[in-house]
């Protein structure tokens, strides 16, 4: 059953200085503040169960969003210079039609649970109960920045033909953006689980507890490390 049931709330402040293609440049600086608390999760996605603990109590269900990122920091460029006119054709053809670009993310880490194995609630769905005592998202993972750049070669074959050379790399300085936990739609987060002592003792039951893992918040998966392609494209 799909229905309407979660309340959300978005406040976000931006900060952007853009400059407009002047000779063959363009910059863009933009950074955002935001805070995205809700009671349940962002999106229905068919095969993926909610991560609300408790429908039937939307205040102690409300917390950060999954989607939650209190800083984004994004910075922009691309070049394209000419440098040499009329005059100086053999240093144009060498230096002249030549684009670079690149783009840079840096954000904060995202919310994540301190989720439990095993169904302590009996609410038929043993993927969506917490820790006693913790609240719904109320851990943040580790923060997240990558740098991409393009290199772009213009070569001019007839008039209406050009071939472009391009050479693109993905997360340029390799940097370890790690993940506490790996999703395949990006909005269910959960951290290592803690793991529930046993709780039958005999015949007799007895209270059960939780025991912090030693590699709780750990982070056990990353996003891709550097890629680089190359590219030829046929302009006519």
């Amino acid at each position: 059953m799909f229905q309407s049931a979660a309340s959300s709330v978005y406040n976000g402040a931006t900060l952007s200085i853009d400059r407009r293609v002047a000779r063959g440049t363009y910059l863009r600086l933009s950074y955002t503040y935001a805070h995205a608390i809700d009671d349940g999760q962002d999106a229905l996605i068919a095969g993926s169960p909610a991560t609300v603990q408790n429908s039937y109590n939307p205040v102690g269900e409300r917390g950060p969003s999954v989607t939650d990122q209190r800083n984004r920091l994004v910075a922009a460029f691309s070049a394209e210079p000419r440098p040499f006119h009329r005059g100086h054709e053999l240093l144009g053809h060498v230096f002249n039609d030549w684009k670079v670009s690149s783009i840079v993310n840096v954000g904060s880490g995202r919310p994540v649970n301190a989720s439990v194995a095993g169904d302590p609630n009996q609410d038929g769905n043993d993927l969506n109960d917490r820790l006693p005592g913790y609240s719904r998202n109320g851990f943040t993972g580790p923060d997240y920045a990558s740098a991409d750049l393009r290199v772009v070669r213009k070569i001019h074959l007839a008039q209406g033909f050009r071939l472009d050379f391009t050479a693109d790399s993905f997360n340029l300085f390799n940097r370890d953006n790690q993940r506490v936990a790996i999703t395949s739609n990006g909005l269910t987060v959960n951290a290592t689980t803690f793991v529930q002592t046993s709780t039958v003792a005999g015949l007799a039951p007895y209270p059960g507890y939780y025991q912090l893992p030693q590699n709780f918040l750990r982070p056990n998966a990353a996003y891709p490390p550097r890629q680089i392609q190359l590219g030829l494209k046929l302009v006519f």
